[in-house]
Order: C-alpha cells, then structure tokens, then sequence
C-alpha cells in the first residue's frame, strides 16, 4: 500500500464542517481518501481547490466524479495517482495504479505496437513475452490489424483504444480516468463505455473516472460521487441500482441522470 499523509494545523482553508465519507473506509479498499484538503498558493491569493474529502473505493469498484468545472475532480485525481500531494489529510492505494488522461497522449513517431511495448518495457517486462502481450492486449481493444499504424493514421477513438490498452499494460490494480472519453462523438463513446465495461468486468480491477457527463456517470458507475464547486466536498452520492450492460436509451437510466443533473444544478446555484 502507497500512502501520501500530510497534516497542517497552521493551513488557512475555509471554516467548514467535514463532508461525509462515500462509504466507510474499510482494510480492504483498494482507495481511501480520508479528510483530503488541498490549497495552491497562500494568503489572500490562495486557492482552496479540495475541502475535507473523505472517500474509499472498493476493490473491483467503478466510481464516477461529477461537479461543476474547477470543483477539484482531477485535482483528487491526481492526489490519487501521486503526481500531486495533499495540504492536508491522507490518500492510500492499495496496489499499482494507471491514468489514462482525456487525451491519449501517445507517442507520435511510434507504432502503436511500440507505443503499447513501451508501458511493459517500463514494467521490466522481458523483451521475449512483449510482443505477444501487446497482441494480446490490441486484440482486447479490438485493434488487431493495427500495430504497425502511427497514431496520426487512427480515429481519435482508436486513439483512446491504443492508450486503455497502454494502461492495460502497467497491470493496474487501480485505473484512473480523467475524462478519458470527453472529446469524442456520442457514438464512438457509447462504444468504448461497452468496452470499458466488459475489460473492467474481465480484469476486476477499481477505477476512480472522472466526467462532465451526467448519463456516462449513470451508464458506467457502480457509484457516483458528486462534489461541490470550489473548494470541492463530497455533496451527495448515488447508487445506480440498474442491470448490467446499461444503455444509454434505458428510460431508468435516464430518469437517474435527471436525479444527479438536479442535485449538481442545486450545488452550482448554491455556490454561484
């Protein structure tokens, strides 16, 4: 277990009371946020970006974070990946963690076969079992045929396609998605959701995804964390109770879109 624990009783943030926990930490979570706080800068020109943040996530779990832009989502996100540290508070995980970002960040003078190898490279996988995991894992993103193309010869979703298979690669225990999906047609997306689905149902590992994107929450989450605008605290949280594969077109699904659309249109006016 990796652990970031940084308490401060001289941090100037603002007086609040703690925001409730998701779910109760528990020794087997694969995440536990717990009073997170972060603050960028100090003194009058500070920014409180996170407030008191308390969050687990399960192992195996799917949960989304919606809230208004600027509300501290990937500012948590990359708490929890460590490329950032808390002001306050502390952030475990338990096992290896991946990040995908919304754009697929891929090498562009490489193949996609060498763009995949290089995450197993990176792992000290020996050279001799690269090629046949990365055909491997081309062929769970549906790629087969493609890698020997450069990225600039792909579609932006089979862009995203080479890059869940990158990510795929580190082994994760935990995946990480910040708007992984965000800039693509409705179409393509609903398309890599299927995929997504069926390889975190495969592979079983958690993912923390974060999204705009009211109806992907609700098609992907097992929960959905909505945070407040700035600095972000945990407001509410739902449990989407609908059958797996969800559809887009589902009417239940819609109905508790409109629930979170409704409860994150009453966080923005509060804090307008």
């Amino acid at each position: 277990m990796t652990a970031v624990t940084i308490s401060s009783d001289e941090l100037a943030t603002p007086a609040s009371s703690p925001s409730s926990p998701a779910v109760a930490p528990g020794p087997g979570a694969a995440i536990v946020i717990d009073a997170v706080s972060k603050q960028y800068g100090s003194g009058s020109g500070a920014v409180h970006a996170l407030d008191q943040v308390s969050l687990s996530v399960a192992p195996g779990e799917f949960v989304c974070l919606i809230g208004a832009s600027g509300c501290g989502k990937s500012t948590l996100l990359n708490l929890v990946a460590g490329l950032d540290h808390p002001s306050a508070g502390s952030v475990a995980v338990n096992g290896r963690t991946a990040l995908m970002f919304q754009e697929s960040a891929l090498f562009p003078w490489l193949t996609v076969e060498r763009n995949v190898e290089l995450a197993l490279k990176l792992n000290k996988v020996p050279k001799g079992e690269r090629k046949g995991r990365v055909a491997d894992l081309l062929h769970a993103v549906h790629l087969d045929g493609f890698s020997e193309k450069r990225p600039h010869e792909l579609s932006g979703g089979m862009r995203q396609r080479v890059a869940l298979a990158r990510a795929f690669a580190q082994d994760a225990d935990v995946l990480l998605m910040d708007e992984p999906f965000g800039a693509l047609d409705a179409m393509t997306r609903d398309l890599l959701h299927d995929e997504l689905e069926r390889l975190w149902e495969e592979r079983g590992f958690s993912c923390l995804f974060v999204t705009h994107n009211v109806r992907e929450a609700a098609r992907l989450a097992d929960r959905v964390v909505l945070l407040s605008s700035r600095p972000g605290r945990v407001a509410e949280t739902f449990t989407p109770e609908l059958v797996r594969p969800r559809r887009m077109e589902d009417p239940n699904l819609t109905r508790l879109a409109g629930e979170i659309t409704t409860s994150l249109r009453q966080e923005v006016a509060r804090h307008a």
